[in-house]
């Protein structure tokens, strides 16, 4: 590590232990002190999560947990699950290059950023407990949802799928015991008109229903030149629906369904390089493209969940989760962003799910845990056409398309346990003291089918009749990755307002093979001249990743519960590092590539470590006579991500000569800003509004972002640098809760930013690596916007 980061990483350390050394200065309270609170001050809102598997309140949690509820995202004008980029340190949720739907997610420098079918996300996405295995229409939009809670590191001991990098549940509300209904109306810039109707009713006394649709309308931030479309747009409908029994006191079942339909227009890229053989100019404005193509555009997918929870006494639940999902998504993605078919691709993704999950937890004055066995069965399969009419045209093959299909079953099983022991009570110290030791066993068994053909003309799962030239992957293999990932921390309470811990736990992710792999590249691995099966299938394939995690962390409160904060310190080695990647081939040596190849690296190992401090306080009050108060919000996340070795090919420019190198020196980690920050400042204030009594919030809020990479090799088109955002959100709040108008500004500076690219020419940007026009394109987050709200409850 360099001298500049080891500078950051202990003024971070510095800061952290700074805000957690009250734990030592203070005397300890009595028990008497405790209890007492000052009369008529008002605390922090208590915040319950289900991290463990059993509520409690978050600083009780000796996990890094972000929790956001669903009121606060409401009132912060969040609109969909990518909110959580500014708001938590140490992550990133962006919507994926090309797409208007699909999820880029990373947490502390581990995630997937290649949606094809084959590779496994790094970072889980539940919605109510059932695990999403695909990104595909994983952009979460905020309606109907309880709270947000966002779980950094490894996970896998408690629940569900083992995830490497860390969870986002997305929890919706469970139904009420009264009728109810509410309606919420949005108008905005860009000609944005959002609807969002709820409503919810007991039937009897122990059953109830209740549903909520939901339709999301814009107009695009720019347009597409060529065809006349709206660029960035959004069209998408809805909506969720569920039914809850309690029979008895002891057995509760809920039967719930979703479904989702997005309608958008193709997301056209931006141009940061001239047309390489055309020579057209960038576009001044980003939001702009120029790609040609046409034809269907769209994503829908639904679900169904069955939660069943039985009480076997006070000290047993049993809880089932069933579930099946399916989503199919159509795009058109035009790499080249440009009128000619140079590098055009027209993609499908056609994933299904099965998952069944059973969990036993027990809950004691001692002894809580949770034991577990976790089923999935997953298909991703996705054909997709490259076109290079241009290269094509030039090569005198005319319709030259580089055609794939990838087909992958996913067949997963896992025993998991987890327990916590409280060693003050069992030894009857005169403190808190909680050990929790859990494992799980994971089989991952991975099974695909890889076919790559060169043809002319589109192929038939886009309208087309194509010639086929040449069969070059016919690929079918299988393979299981297991693994055992343990988990251990302590933590220590000298008192109620203090939570120390230290945390150990490895995580996991399974192997696969390229979908996109060219089997007639596969080298001679043993020189025996000949390429044999096995050679093939070792080349197609990339190993399971790793990582070992240490953490300490500290959970306080102070001035009566006015204060608190969470100070996380992490160390990660992580090992076998899944960088997927494609590159243009040529096929026939006549120094135009003609086809493209995925390859996939097994990075060797990287050191990721960092520091995380989460501060909520209320600065002043004045309960007693006005009732005005101030609060605010810091969130501040440090990591240093570095390679230690990345064996990659190097050609020799002057011998023309391939051999492996360590490249670590010349490698970055992919969408991990060294600094995340958000500084969120609130005064509530009692005002009347239609002679009706109410609370009127002003929320401003700022959000910072150090430099990001887009890929594993630095880019000085493509990296973005640091930038800051500027929020203010006005709300006014009826007393009864009955009405709530927002006025919500977002990006008030206008900021644009890259979040997603895709690149295929020289880093200089000079020359092509696959068509003529070269590709170097940028995709952009929303511009400045301004949304009004309004929300009946009825």
């Amino acid at each position: 590590m360099n001298s500049l980061k080891l500078s950051k990483l202990s003024l971070a350390i510095v800061m952290g232990l700074a805000m957690t050394s009250g734990v030592y200065a203070q005397d300890e309270e009595s028990d008497a002190a405790e209890e007492e609170r000052t009369e008529g001050a008002s605390e922090l809102e208590r915040i319950e999560v289900t991290a463990r598997r059993r509520s409690e309140s978050l600083q009780d949690v000796p996990l890094s947990v972000t929790a956001l509820s669903g009121e606060n995202l409401e009132q912060a004008g969040a609109q969909d699950i990518t909110y959580l980029n500014q708001v938590v340190p140490n992550t990133t949720m962006e919507i994926s290059r090309g797409t208007s739907n699909t999820l880029t997610a990373f947490i502390r420098g581990i995630g997937q950023q290649d949606p094809v079918a084959g590779f496994e996300a790094g970072v889980g996405i539940y919605i109510d407990d059932v695990y999403l295995n695909r990104p595909q229409a994983a952009v979460l939009d905020i309606y109907d949802v309880e709270r947000i809670e966002v779980l950094r590191g490894p996970q896998g001991t408690l629940y569900g799928r083992n995830t490497i990098g860390g969870a986002v549940k997305y929890v919706t509300k469970r139904l009420g015991h009264e009728p109810s209904a509410s309606i919420r109306a949005s108008v905005g810039s860009y000609s944005q008109a959002d609807l969002v109707v709820k409503a919810e009713t007991p039937i009897g006394d122990s059953l109830a229903i209740g549903g909520a649709v939901a339709t999301f309308n814009r107009d695009g931030f720019g347009k597409n030149l060529t065809t006349g479309a709206d660029n960035y747009n959004k069209d998408v409908l809805a909506a969720r629906a569920s039914m809850e029994w309690t029979p008895t006191d002891s057995l509760f079942m809920r039967l719930s369904g979703d479904y989702y339909k997005d309608d958008s227009n193709p997301v056209g890229g931006h141009r940061l390089i001239p047309g390489l053989f055309s020579g057209a100019p960038v576009l001044d404005d980003v939001y702009d493209s120029r790609g040609g193509m046409q034809g269907e555009n769209e994503t829908e997918q639904q679900g169904l969940s069955l939660l069943l929870e039985y009480d076997i006494n006070p000290n047993w639940l049993f809880k089932s989760i069933t579930a099946w999902r399916e989503d199919d998504t159509i795009q058109q993605i035009d790499f080249d962003a440009l009128p000619p078919v140079d590098l055009d691709v027209a993609t499908i993704y056609d994933n299904e799910q099965f998952s069944q999950e059973f969990q036993l937890n027990f809950t004691g004055e001692i002894v809580s845990g949770v034991t577990g066995f976790y089923y999935l069965d997953a298909n991703a399969f996705g054909p997709f056409d490259v076109r290079l009419f241009e290269t094509g045209d030039l090569i005198g093959a005319p319709g030259l398309n580089a055609f794939t299909l990838g087909d992958v079953d996913t067949e997963t099983w896992s025993v998991f346990a987890d327990a916590s022991f409280d060693l003050g009570g069992w030894f009857d110290l005169a403190t808190d003291l909680e050990l929790s030791l859990g494992g799980r066993y994971t089989s991952d068994k991975r099974s695909s089918r890889v076919l790559r053909q060169t043809m002319l003309g589109a192929s038939t799962w886009f309208g087309g009749d194509p010639v086929v030239l040449a069969t070059t992957s016919d690929f079918d293999g299988s393979e299981t990755f297991t693994d055992f990932t343990p988990r251990a921390s302590l933590a220590w309470k000298p008192n109620r307002d203090h939570n120390l811990y230290v945390s150990w736990s490895q995580g996991f992710k399974g192997g696969s093979f390229d979908p996109r792999g060219l089997t007639t590249a596969t080298p001679d691995f043993n020189g025996d001249g000949t390429i044999s099966e096995d050679e093939v299938f070792e080349f197609m394939k990339f190993e399971p990743e790793e990582v070992e995690t240490w953490e300490i962390g500290a959970k306080s409160s102070f001035a009566d519960g006015r204060v608190s904060t969470n100070v996380a310190l992490f160390h990660s080695d992580y090992t076998n590092i899944q960088v997927p990647g494609s590159i243009g081939v040529d096929t026939t040596g006549d120094g135009i590539s003609d086809t493209f190849a995925g390859v996939t690296t097994n990075a060797g190992a990287a050191t990721v470590q960092g520091a995380e401090l989460e501060l909520s306080a209320m600065l002043g009050s004045n309960l007693a006579t006005t009732g005005d108060e101030l609060s605010t919000m810091l969130a501040l996340g440090y990591i240093d991500a570095d390679y230690d070795q990345f064996i990659a090919a190097v050609t020799d420019p002057a011998t023309g000569s391939t051999a492996l190198e360590d490249v670590s020196d010349q490698r970055v980690f992919q969408n991990t800003p060294d600094w995340t920050g958000h500084l969120n400042l609130r005064y509530d204030v009692p005002m009347a509004l239609f002679s009706h009594d109410g609370l009127f919030s002003v929320i401003g809020a700022w959000s910072y972002r150090g430099k990001t990479h887009q890929f594993e090799i630095p880019s000085q088109f493509l990296d973005q640098e640091a930038y800051s955002l500027y929020d203010l959100n006005l709300v006014w709040q009826r007393a009864d809760g009955r009405y709530q108008i927002g006025l919500h500004g977002r990006n008030l500076s206008d900021e644009q930013y890259k979040t997603s690219g895709y690149v295929f020419a020289t880093p200089d940007g000079s020359a092509s690596t696959l068509g003529l026009e070269g590709v170097m394109n940028a995709f952009y987050a929303p511009p400045r916007t301004i949304t009004l709200t309004g929300t009946i409850n009825f």
